[in-house]
């Protein structure tokens, strides 16, 4: 869900026979596009356990994957979403019935995203590649540092300085990393390499910050404070590197190996018609429900409320109640909601969880983000400027208030979409007291001081839309961004689904999942395995296994899982 593929991306060429990098692992490296693609399917459960309900809280990504696959093995999902379906895959239309929308969470989205396009493709969903920085599909890109405005169309067209970070950063990644023989690993699946090559790096990494990756780096330490200063405001994500720079130097390390900063589409007409679809779709193999069900007609066209509390009334038996008192339950509970809302929105039993996993839960460290988008009357970007030969507009980089600006051209004869301000951490926080028309004013002004003979804003229609995720009591945050010292939280959270008969009785049935609970936050293919990881918990919870063809996550926990570094 964040943004990546900026200026200071690898550049190792990737042979075009090669197999594709695709996220797998590192930490887990468990091929869950495949176990979703086997014709035996996921698995099976018992007669008598057919029909059975499964409560499903929050209805993003992770939720409806969670629940479609429940559905199929002939389970029962009730879900609860307290708002609207999609999470932070969320396509808010300019104009009701129309196709351009605001992408208000989740926009580009990496090929290597493996398990999530399954889904994308088995719906018949269109992509598209992102207009991201210096890349085909933005045409230009207008680079504004320190009152210096850039313009190029590859990284080539840039000062030397530029080039010399992405190589001082690829050079890093090798030496310290062994970027290459890690990706090597990833391409062949070959799990018992990549994980003797990624447990050394944990071991020697998880408590420390990415910003000391690059500050004691050989190849950093040699250049400049301005080197690395230019890193953090261009090199990566809508804000560049520097919103990151606290972070674990591990996290960092999973987006560049598997791919997460390269290569990203969008899904043409809003990336919330995924969860829609799973919500919608009646897939013709399916267990028990006759042909035809769907998780809308399980529901009655719309989820139940959000959650109030969650309750053990004994084995078995959770009980969920919704804001508006309705009590039932259940056997089993899966929470994709994020992990904050279990202390802070919804009332649960300590007992649920142990102490461990609370202190994991709580010490999650949520990122700020906020995005600015107006429609356009058409895509005027494309205009050449008679003086210059030059775009008019290009996507934007800039230390000044907007950080990211990126546009949507959707053809000549359709209105443009611009997302003004794609902006994270502190600088998201300058726009949170300002309603939407003054972070439009404000994001106007910033841009006339790199475009100032342009007039962005006889060209806006319609209405402008914002977003503030820390805002909204249902998320409290865009997406966890994992501190150093931080892999033991994350490899309880993640583990939580694995050999729950082993926990005590109080804490069995109830199973957690979404992208902050994956090793690979802000992006939606880890809340698509972790959904997958709940389902074979639910699966093996009312006593049913996979095909043997065909094991699932949980099968091969034990061969593949997490490094233990003690503690």
């Amino acid at each position: 869900m964040s943004g990546a593929g900026e200026v200071a991306e690898p550049t190792t060429a990737e042979p075009t026979t090669a197999a594709p990098i695709t996220i797998f692992g590192p930490d887990f490296p468990f091929a869950y596009d495949e176990w979703i693609a086997h014709p035996a399917g996921l698995g099976e459960v018992p007669a008598d356990a057919l029909g059975a309900e499964v409560a499903v809280i929050g209805a993003g990504m992770a939720g409806m994957v969670a629940a479609y696959e429940l559905m199929r093995m002939g389970l029962r999902p009730v879900v609860y979403e307290p708002d609207r379906i999609g999470g932070r895959l969320r396509s808010e239309p300019f104009v009701p019935g129309e196709p351009e929308v605001a992408e208000l969470g989740g926009m580009r989205f990496p090929i290597s995203s493996s398990a999530f396009f399954g889904y994308v493709n088995r719906f018949g969903l269109r992509s598209a590649p992102f207009p991201n920085p210096l890349t085909e599909a933005a045409g230009s890109t207008v680079i504004d540092i320190g009152g210096e405005t850039f313009y190029a169309r590859t990284l080539d067209d840039l000062p030397p300085v530029y080039r010399e970070i992405s190589d001082a950063w690829d050079a890093a990644l090798e030496r310290i990393a062994g970027y290459t023989g890690l990706q090597q690993a990833i391409r062949e699946r070959d799990t018992i390499e990549l994980k003797r090559r990624w447990n050394a790096l944990v071991a020697d990494w998880d408590d420390r910050s990415f910003y000391d990756f690059l500050a004691t780096s050989t190849e950093f330490g040699s250049l400049s404070f301005r080197h690395r200063e230019l890193f953090g405001q261009v090199g990566f994500g809508t804000g560049g590197w520097d919103s990151d720079f606290a972070n674990s130097m591990l996290e960092i390390l999973r987006v560049v190996l598997t791919n997460c900063d390269t290569d990203q589409h969008l899904i043409v007409g809003g990336a919330e018609q995924v969860p829609r679809a799973l919500w919608a779709d009646a897939p013709q193999q399916i267990t028990h429900w006759p042909v035809g069900t769907s998780l809308s007609s399980l529901h009655h066209g719309a989820p139940r409320a959000g959650v109030r509390s969650l309750r053990r009334l004994g084995p078995n038996r959770i009980e969920v109640t919704d804001r508006w008192g309705d009590s039932r339950v259940f056997g089993a509970v899966i929470a994709t909601c994020q992990a904050w809302l279990l202390s802070t929105e919804i009332e649960c039993d300590e007992a649920l969880f142990s102490q461990d996993l609370w202190m994991a839960l709580d010490r999650t460290r949520y990122m700020q983000s906020s995005k600015t988008f107006v429609m356009v009357d058409r895509p005027f970007w494309t205009d050449r400027d008679p003086r210059t030969g030059r775009d008019v507009l290009s996507m934007t980089l800039t230390d000044r208030l907007t950080r990211g600006t990126y546009l949507f051209d959707n053809g000549p004869d359709r209105p443009g979409v611009i997302c003004l301000s794609y902006s994270w951490m502190s600088d998201a926080l300058k726009m949170l007291p300002h309603p939407v028309e003054r972070r439009v004013s404000l994001a106007l002004s910033a841009l006339r001081k790199i475009y100032p003979d342009l007039d962005i804003a006889e060209h806006i229609v319609g209405r402008p839309i914002t977003v503030s995720w820390e805002d909204d009591p249902n998320f409290l945050g865009a997406f966890k961004g994992a501190l150093p010292g931080h892999y033991r939280y994350n490899t309880r959270m993640y583990g939580h689904f694995h050999d729950q008969h082993l926990l005590p009785e109080q804490e069995r049935g109830i199973f957690i999942a979404g992208d902050d609970v994956s090793f690979t936050p802000a992006w939606v293919e880890g809340a698509v395995q972790t959904g997958l990881n709940a389902v074979w918990g639910v699966m093996t919870h009312f006593g049913g296994r996979c095909h043997p063809d065909n094991p699932g996550p949980g099968d091969r926990y034990a061969e593949l899982g997490p490094i233990d570094i003690g503690g």
